[in-house]
């Protein structure tokens, strides 16, 4: 077999052209790049407010959506207010009615309880108090009419109204038939 042998010479000529390929090649790699970087720059500003519009109606969407919420929300809970509201209504008045015919049971009970006991009612109290100050009023007139048809005396001199008390003394009782005591 037969070896090849290689020429050291034609090896040569080949890899400084493929330096110099690698060279264009890097080259025109960096230029593109400075391209792109510039076209970028360039660029930058429109995506910038492309991405501001974008974003601003994204949030009108959303506040549309959440504010809609909050109206369907709203209605209901104000449905529910007014639903309890009626329902706490109605639970009210019947406790209420009921309230009061246990407070009529209760005080039908009692008047009877003190009927049986012989105390009388408040009515017949109330009506004995009218009947009372009526009497009252009665006496006082006929007082102020007596006073005025009879004069009141004046006072006697306490003098002359009263006698003097006098002592018995042993002639007296000798006068009067018993033996006078001896004075010793």
């Amino acid at each position: 077999m037969a070896k090849k042998t290689q020429n050291p010479g034609a090896s040569q000529p080949s890899a400084a052209s493929l330096a110099e390929s690698v060279k264009a090649s890097s080259e025109q790699i960096w230029l593109a790049g400075l391209g792109a970087f510039a076209k970028a720059q360039e660029e930058r500003g429109k995506v910038f407010e492309a991405l501001v519009k974008e974003g601003m109606h994204l949030q009108r969407q959303t506040q549309a959506v959440a504010q809609e919420k909050i109206s369907e929300a709203t209605s209901r809970m104000a449905g529910m207010v007014t639903d309890l509201s009626a329902k706490a209504t109605g639970i009210t008045s019947m406790a209420t009615g009921q309230w009061d015919k246990l407070e009529n049971l209760f005080e039908d009970r009692v008047a009877k309880a003190l009927h049986k006991l012989g105390m009388p009612s408040s009515q017949a109290l109330a009506e004995l108090a009218l009947r009372l100050d009526a009497l009252a009023h009665q006496v006082q007139a006929l007082s102020d009419a007596m006073s005025e048809a009879i004069p009141i005396p004046q006072a006697i001199p306490l003098a002359v109204a009263v006698k003097p008390v006098r002592r018995r003394t042993a002639a007296r009782k000798a006068v009067a038939g018993k033996p006078a005591a001896s004075a010793g």
